[in-house]
C-alpha cells in the first residue's frame, strides 16, 4: 500500500482514480476522499467551513463560513494541481436561502473575479448541513 502524505495524490486502481488529500483542509470526517482526480477532472467532495487545524466550525454568520469553505476547496484545488480558476462546475447548499446575497458575494470574489469565466452553479436550500454549518460547497475542476 502506497503512504498517504499530506498533498499527495494516490492511485486507488488502474482506471486512474486517484485520491486528493491535504493537510491544508479539513480532513475526511467519514468513509470519503477530499477529491478524486480521473483524467483531465477533479471532483471534490462538499466543503464546509471547517478550520483545518481545529477540525471545528469556523466562528460567524454566512459570510465567515463562505470565505472559509472558499479557502478549503482552494487548499484542496492546489493538492490536485488546479485552482479556482478551473472550476467548471459548483453546487452550494444553503441552510437557508436568505443567506444566498451574502454567500454570492464572497462566492463571485473566488470564482467569478475580472476575466475568469465563473462556473456552472446549482444552488439548493436543504434542513441541514454536516456541523450545521450554513454552507457547504462541491466542485468539479479541469485538471
Amino acid at each position: 500500500m502506497t503512504e498517504l502524505r499530506p498533498g499527495s495524490i494516490v492511485p486507488l486502481s488502474a482506471n486512474e482514480k486517484s485520491r486528493v488529500n491535504t493537510s491544508a483542509a479539513p480532513a475526511a470526517i467519514g468513509p470519503y476522499s477530499q477529491a478524486v482526480r480521473t483524467g483531465d477532472f477533479i471532483y471534490t467532495s462538499g466543503q464546509v467551513a471547517l478550520d483545518p487545524a481545529s477540525g471545528t466550525l469556523v466562528p460567524g454568520g454566512i459570510t465567515e463560513q463562505t470565505t472559509r469553505v472558499l479557502e478549503n476547496l482552494k487548499a484542496v484545488l492546489a493538492a490536485a494541481g488546479s485552482d479556482l480558476s478551473h472550476v467548471i462546475k459548483t453546487i452550494v447548499f444553503l441552510k437557508d436561502m436568505n443567506d444566498f446575497t451574502a454567500m454570492n458575494a464572497v462566492y463571485a470574489k473566488y470564482l467569478a473575479p475580472e476575466g475568469v469565466v465563473a462556473p456552472a452553479r446549482s444552488t439548493v436550500e436543504v434542513a441541514r448541513l454536516p456541523k450545521d454549518a450554513l454552507v457547504e460547497i462541491e466542485v468539479v475542476a479541469a485538471a
